[in-house]
């Protein structure tokens, strides 16, 4: 279970990625990136963040922690956006919040150099969700203290959209071309070896 805390504050809207996520303050006197249950993407999505994120955080990844963030739509009335005053109006209730890392900077792979064996790893669980957006334009990586993180996974699990065509897309070889992390020569056998039998039905 995910911790539940109140938004107190509501701070600016993150404009970035489809989905305008808007940074908070809450009762626990964390700061978050609140990711709305009345965005477009719907909220199969932000099932996708919470079952990938935690399964990520359970093999050893690093994931900024996820919590469950209680909205009152009036913390928003002073936002002079009415795109983002709508999207606030439309999520009052519970919304799915992630740690903000501050001061964490974007990923570059020809700033930052990652060892095989942590890409391995990494792209190796992209492949088991099936995670579609963690390309070189897009990482969704972040640099924090020197270690690597990983975020945004609402665009993992996409056979949960279409359910009938579920085995089908499991059964899909994953195509890793586009990886953000292709570069650092993962090494997918060594992460295959030490991970795979970690995905028991106890881990699920």
């Amino acid at each position: 279970m995910l911790t539940e805390v109140t938004a107190t504050r509501y701070i600016t809207p993150l404009r970035e990625g489809g989905s305008l996520p808007g940074l908070v303050e809450a009762d626990d006197l964390g700061t978050y990136v609140l990711k709305f249950t009345g965005a477009g993407q719907g909220r199969k999505t932000l099932v996708a963040e919470v079952v990938c994120g935690e399964l990520a955080r359970r093999l050893g990844l690093r994931v900024p922690r996820l919590v469950t963030v209680d909205l009152d739509p009036v913390l928003g009335l002073a936002e002079p956006d009415q795109e983002v005053q709508q999207l606030l109006k439309s999520s009052g209730g519970t919304n799915l919040g992630m740690r903000f890392l501050s001061g964490a900077l974007g990923f570059d792979p020809l700033a930052f150099e990652v060892g095989p064996e942590e890409a391995g790893r990494i792209v190796w669980f992209d492949a088991l969700v099936n995670n579609v957006d963690r390309s070189w334009r897009n990482p969704n990586l972040l640099r924090w203290r020197g270690e690597l993180w990983l975020i945004d996974h609402g665009a993992t699990m996409i056979w949960h959209h279409n359910w009938p065509g579920a085995d089908a897309s499991a059964a899909r070889p994953y195509d890793a071309s586009d990886h953000a992390l292709r570069s650092s020569a993962p090494d997918l056998a060594s992460a295959a070896a030490d991970l795979a039998p970690r995905i028991t039905e106890d881990l699920l």
